[in-house]
């Protein structure tokens, strides 16, 4: 097995991991632990293969970030759940944690060149994120079906 496929599968097995986690700390019910952990694994596979096929962070996390809405969408229609339920552990694994902390690190030490390379980053994946989930949430606002 090749180095980039171990990489991969590590990376998503803690992608469900760092889900299940998430869901635990908030104490998620039972029957809805595996698919929001799920929904954390399969952002990942859709970031990982949207990364090796285009180039900088903005695209690849504003497609798996819109993924991850679509699927809090549908997992809350079918299994009658909020979408928050299913849409914040999945979107748990894109969170730039290590682009946060070394912007911090870095703007502290007075590296400010550094500090403002991985801003930039940190910001292009935050937008990416957040305007995945605003296209998804107002095309399934949009199109739901209104009660009388």
């Amino acid at each position: 097995m090749s180095s980039d496929v171990w990489t991969a599968g590590i990376q998503l097995a803690m992608a469900f991991v760092g889900s299940l986690g998430f869901c635990m700390m908030f104490r998620l019910r039972a029957g809805l632990l595996v698919p929001a952990s799920l929904g954390g694994l399969f952002c990942w596979a859709v970031y990982l293969t949207g990364a090796q096929y285009v180039e900088g962070i903005f695209l690849p996390s504003f497609i798996a970030s819109a993924f991850a809405a679509t699927y809090a969408e549908v997992l809350a229609r079918k299994l009658k759940a909020p979408a928050t339920l299913f849409l914040i552990p999945a979107v748990v694994p894109l969170v730039p944690g290590s682009g946060l902390y070394y912007t911090i690190s870095y703007a502290v030490q007075g590296d400010l060149e550094v500090s403002a390379g991985y801003g930039t980053q940190t910001l292009q994946f935050v937008l990416g994120i957040a305007c995945g989930m605003c296209i998804i949430w107002a095309l399934f606002t949009t199109v739901r079906p209104r009660k009388n």
